[in-house]
């Protein structure tokens, strides 16, 4: 009997990927691995009920769905990052935020393609990556506290979302290139929302350092891996 439950998320840069995998009640969880074990990685060879591939691309922008039109998807990207014309710009639809996330994946590597067609689902089907962020705005309702305020670093780039309730106040990416950097934005972030870091917790979806969580401490109530 096919199990439901049986799931694998896997997290794609420029300078590797990870993985995690949901299968009955239990999660494990894979450290940064680099591009040349790809097709030595055993979880790699099995199929699954379902395939997440998030991206860490920083081209994107969050548009209310009202607002957005596919013929003009590019012109808004343009708007906020610069893409070149070869690149590839798509769109996904966000309900839980009335929103459109326009994107490309255009980075420069090919290592999420080559996922893409290795891990399968069940019936053969693909899976096609989608960016960090998106997988950050789908993390939303799961969180129970008031302040939802997440993020993921990596590359030298930092990924935040930050909701109250259910309405979102931040959708960016920013260019840090070392973690102080992006504690930096983060702070910067909340300070301009008015939102105050002691009685809220920042959840990460990206594999912090001991050194770095230590450091969030100081100032967060709580800090959560997801």
């Amino acid at each position: 009997m096919t199990n439901m439950k049986n799931r694998i998320s896997i997290q794609v840069g420029l300078s590797g990927y990870s993985f995690k995998i949901q299968a009955d009640d239990t999660q494990r969880s894979s450290s940064w691995m680099g591009a040349e074990r790809i097709f030595t990685t055993p979880e790699f060879q099995k199929r699954y009920e379902e395939v997440d591939i998030a991206l860490f691309t920083p081209k994107f922008t969050l548009v209310p769905s009202h607002f957005h039109h596919p013929l003009h998807a590019r012109k808004m990207l343009e708007e906020v990052v610069d893409i070149s014309e070869n690149d590839l710009v798509e769109y996904v639809d966000v309900p839980e935020c009335a929103a459109v996330l326009i994107y490309s994946n255009a980075i420069g590597e090919t290592l999420s393609k080559v996922i893409s067609e290795s891990v399968l689902k069940l019936d053969g089907t693909k899976t096609a990556p989608l960016p960090e962020a998106y997988y950050l705005l789908k993390q939303i309702p799961q969180i129970q506290e008031y302040n939802k305020i997440i993020a993921s670093y990596m590359d030298g780039y930092l990924y935040l979302v930050i909701a109250q309730g259910r309405s979102l106040l931040l959708c960016n990416s920013f260019q840090a290139p070392d973690f102080t950097t992006a504690e930096y934005f983060i702070f910067m972030a909340m300070k301009k929302l008015q939102l105050n870091p002691e009685v809220s917790t920042i959840c990460f979806r990206t594999e912090l350092q001991e050194e770095q969580e230590m450091s969030l401490y100081r100032y967060f109530k709580n800090v959560e891996q997801i």
